[in-house]
């Protein structure tokens, strides 16, 4: 998991936010973005500038439609540092975001340059500073869920490199890469501790490998 582990009254309270669907950022998670719109290269400078190299991820909500003039987003996202960058010839900047905290939009601000801004509310979510203690996760039912998963999808894993991940490690960028739907990744990052999200994240590879594409999350 990330070393970065701020104090709450260290994080800023206004923040960029990026709406991208199915880009999901989870706390203690790496997030490698590929910049090139005009307005967020311009949010991403000024996150450089502004909100100690911060700003928050969250995804649009396909369920609320459009909010004003702006699209609807979910009211939980997560906020981003900024651990590398690098701009390339054609102007586009290759960043990733290192998952910090997640946040609750407590009001939507003013625009910015094009891009949107929020009030952020960390309060429900302080735990997520804090280093998780050790916590025994399930992890031979997500590696059985996991390869038939992999296999339905038809996807290729390097077997080596997750069965060498810690458990957190494990739950958390198996959330962040699998490709479930909007709602389920929303589901995911809400979770309410780390054990909900893996058992969550069996839950969703079971029933995909299975061909339900309505899986009935846990509660």
């Amino acid at each position: 998991m990330t070393g970065f582990h701020p104090r709450l009254e260290e994080l800023p309270q206004d923040i960029a936010i990026f709406p991208l669907a199915g880009a999901l950022l989870l706390p203690g998670g790496k997030l490698p973005l590929n910049i090139f719109e005009p307005r967020y290269l311009t949010m991403t400078l000024d996150a450089l500038r502004d909100t100690g190299r911060m700003l928050g991820m969250v995804q649009g909500d396909p369920s609320r439609g459009r909010d004003g003039q702006s699209s609807a987003v979910f009211e939980v996202g997560c906020l981003g540092r900024l651990s590398s960058f690098a701009e390339t010839d054609d102007g586009r900047m290759l960043i990733t975001l290192s998952g910090v905290v997640r946040f609750r939009l407590a009001e939507e601000l003013e625009g910015r340059h094009g891009y949107r801004r929020v009030r952020a509310d960390y309060s429900p979510f302080v735990e997520d500073l804090v280093p998780p203690p050790p916590v025994a996760l399930p992890r031979d039912p997500i590696m059985d869920a996991l390869r038939p998963y992999f296999a339905a999808r038809g996807i290729e894993a390097n077997w080596d490199a997750i069965e060498g991940m810690n458990d957190a490690m494990l739950v958390t960028t198996l959330a962040m890469v699998c490709p479930f739907a909007v709602p389920e990744k929303q589901a995911l990052l809400e979770a309410e501790t780390l054990s909900d999200r893996a058992e969550i994240l069996i839950a969703l590879m079971r029933m995909a490998a299975h061909g339900d594409d309505e899986p009935n999350l846990p509660s």
